[in-house]
């Protein structure tokens, strides 16, 4: 019973058939893709391919929030397009119109899934994907990264933005009366998981987030190594107007030009002109 209410407060699905929004995707063209797990679903995805760029273009692969769907997420498609990078999105179990139920242990063996649907059907070598976590997705996203450089195939770098140093503190900011540390069941343990990742590292946070406060990102930050086995330095972009929901609206051209600059430091080859960055995502 308790497993079960804290799930349901901690992932908050739309659960509906997802329509295309294609409208607001001007530098890409979405296809809809179907990705098998280990235990036998199918999970729905979009495919976001840019039309500019490079042939051999870097892919971002996203892991979104808790809430809503793929369909709520198309600014972040354009965006990843308008920098000439191809995107995959692929809703969790249990989100849009896949089957099941969410929770961490299966979210994590379905991002390996994901991985892999990158590499063997997309023919995207690990090298050339940039691996993106937002909130919740952040955990996810952290936790694959990790478990992709202790295997010796880390992807070429990790954007986290607006997530938790670890569920667990997350919870605790919330129900600060709760024993939470004893009975959480889904803890994503970021910040002992970041020390481990070799790909360079970036994070982005809102100054003005309520709900994962900006603190967690600079802790997590700090517990990231200094410098990727490549040499690249971490970085921590700050967006002082931005809160937790509202970054894609309210500092989009921030958040691009941050990305481009960490895109364009592991890949110097691919940087685009400055003409090309967004003006605006409204």
């Amino acid at each position: 019973m308790i497993t079960r209410i804290q799930r349901k407060l901690m992932y908050r699905p739309l659960r509906e058939k997802v329509k295309r929004n294609d409208r607001l995707l001007i530098s890409g063209e979405i296809k809809d893709v179907l990705v098998p797990t280990d235990d036998g679903l199918r999970l729905h995805g979009w495919h976001s391919v840019a039309h500019e760029g490079p042939q051999d273009r870097p892919l971002c692969l996203f892991f979104p929030g808790n809430s809503g769907h793929r369909g709520c997420r198309v600014r972040d498609l354009e965006l990843f397009n308008r920098l000439g990078c191809d995107a995959l999105l692929v809703d969790y179990r249990g989100y849009g119109e896949n089957p099941g139920s969410p929770c961490e242990p299966t979210i994590a063996a379905d991002a390996h899934a994901i991985w892999r649907y990158v590499i063997e059907k997309l023919h995207t070598p690990s090298d050339r994907i940039i691996i993106l976590g937002n909130s919740l997705g952040g955990g996810v996203a952290t936790r694959l990264v990790m478990e992709l450089c202790e295997q010796g195939t880390p992807p070429a770098g990790l954007v986290l933005r607006g997530t938790f140093s670890s569920m667990t503190d997350a919870a605790k900011a919330h129900y600060p009366w709760l024993p939470v540390q004893r009975f959480l069941v889904d803890r994503y343990p970021s910040i002992e998981r970041v020390p481990h990742i070799t790909c360079p590292i970036m994070l982005i946070h809102g100054s003005l987030d309520r709900v994962l406060p900006i603190e967690q990102g600079r802790r997590l930050f700090e517990a990231a190594p200094a410098r990727s086995a490549s040499g690249i330095e971490k970085r921590f972009v700050e967006l002082p107007h931005a809160g937790h929901n509202d970054m894609v609206h309210i500092a989009a051209e921030e958040m691009a030009e941050a990305l481009g600059e960490f895109i364009w430091t592991i890949f110097p080859e691919d940087r685009i002109a400055a003409s090309d960055t967004p003006e605006s995502m409204s």
